[in-house]
């Protein structure tokens, strides 16, 4: 059973049901599982602004583009 961890900060329920299916669909085709196969679990694991760095600030500083 693949299992797909995403970590990042909070994002909508709809984001994230897209975020699922997406990576659901992409590890089906490379992995060449069959429609069918039900057995991918993706994680997501959401950290605040404050919490998560980038390029030498944190993310509640700067402004969502």
């Amino acid at each position: 059973m693949p299992v797909i961890t995403v970590e990042g900060p909070p994002r909508s329920v709809e984001q994230k049901k897209e975020l699922v299916k997406l990576l659901t669909d992409a590890l089906k085709k490379a992995y060449g599982y069959s429609e069918d196969f039900a057995h991918i679990v993706v994680v997501i694991k959401e950290n605040p602004p404050e919490n998560i760095g980038s390029n030498g600030k944190l993310l509640s500083e700067m402004k969502e583009s």
